[in-house]
């Protein structure tokens, strides 16, 4: 098939070039992001490839049918940008893939967590002007400090695991299907507002739905320990951006880092370093000295990118031959959900 594939960077054309060599589809690479106004973009293709951050709304769809597509291939796991209902509307199949590199995630999900409390990547700015000085990087053990793990699926799971056996940590998590597993190692199962009060790192590994939107908000971070620190590698969207500067300003949150951010679109992918950002909130949580923001980069790793291409391909490949699609995303109501 003829393949549109939006929002591709220099690795995506590496990885998924590779992976086509054993499927033979036709691929044409496009920088910029799928929406309405560039949907128009695919015309001549059956099959368009779209990321997490490619708008695939109801005016999307449309168009992407009335210029025959079949299959929309996502290359990520979420899948909260698209509209599943105007797509079986339009007759056009949503897959995605699932599962890439849990280990991808969260390792870095550990890593940003030991940047931020040991406070490594001031260190490695007052390094670079000839600054040793240790004053105000004076950080804290994770061993027997109490960790909060927000959905344990492989990604919460491998960072629960990290925490509890690893270094040592009291772990409590949050899920509605509870690993037995991770309760052999100790790992104790709360509600998310009992996780929160009790916990000095709370670590969100859960799905964008409109039940965990702002899981993370005024009312919830009020109710947190004082000095609650923040991790965020899953959805921006968990967390109400307003609320946790507040809580910054107050010194109520100690600590935040994130690879993902509510309004990240349009920012996050690109360089925009000569540019103005007009986001005051992004802005605003990047003068915190305790704030360490990254740009939507756990995913990438050389495994996860491998396998986000030769799941996409084989999905297309899958589809093009008539066969079930093992990633394939339904609407509530024709899943029965």
């Amino acid at each position: 098939m003829r393949v549109t594939i939006f929002g591709t960077r220099t690795y995506d054309r590496q990885f998924l070039t590779a992976a086509n060599a054993a499927h033979g589809h036709d691929l044409s690479f496009l920088e910029t992001g799928l929406d309405s106004a560039t949907a128009s973009l695919a015309a001549g293709s059956e099959a368009v490839c779209a990321f997490v951050n490619d708008s695939l709304d109801a005016d999307v769809m449309e168009k992407l049918a009335g210029l025959g597509a079949r299959i929309v291939a996502l290359r990520c796991a979420g899948y909260n940008n698209v509209d599943l209902d105007a797509a079986a509307r339009f007759g056009i199949a949503i897959t995605r893939v699932p599962a890439y590199s849990p280990h991808a995630v969260a390792e870095f999900t550990i890593g940003l967590l030991l940047a931020l409390d040991r406070k490594i990547h001031r260190a490695w700015s007052r390094v670079r002007e000839n600054n040793y000085s240790l004053d105000g990087l004076v950080g804290r053990n994770l061993h027997g400090r109490v960790m909060g793990v927000v959905g344990t699926g492989q990604i919460g799971a491998l960072v629960a695991r990290t925490l509890r056996a690893g270094f040592g940590c009291d772990v409590l998590a949050s899920d509605p299907f509870p690993d037995p597993e991770l309760e052999r190692l100790g790992v104790r199962y709360v509600e998310v507002d009992t996780l929160l009060r009790e916990v000095d790192v709370v670590s969100l590994h859960c799905p964008l739905t409109p039940g965990t939107r702002h899981m993370i908000n005024a009312a919830t971070l009020a109710e947190a320990r004082q000095g609650l620190v923040v991790i965020n590698t899953s959805r921006g969207a968990l967390i109400d951006t307003k609320a946790l500067i507040d809580a910054l300003k107050t010194r109520s949150v100690g600590g935040v880092a994130l690879d993902v951010y509510e309004q990240e679109a349009g920012i996050f992918f690109d360089d925009l370093s000569n540019e103005i950002i007009d986001d005051d909130l992004l802005q605003r949580l990047l003068t915190f000295p305790n704030v360490l923001v990254t740009g939507h980069q756990a995913f990438l790793t050389e495994e996860a990118l491998g396998a986000i291409a030769e799941t996409t391909l084989n999905s297309l490949s899958d589809f093009e031959k008539g066969l079930p699609l093992a990633h394939e995303v339904v609407a509530a109501a024709r899943s029965g959900a």
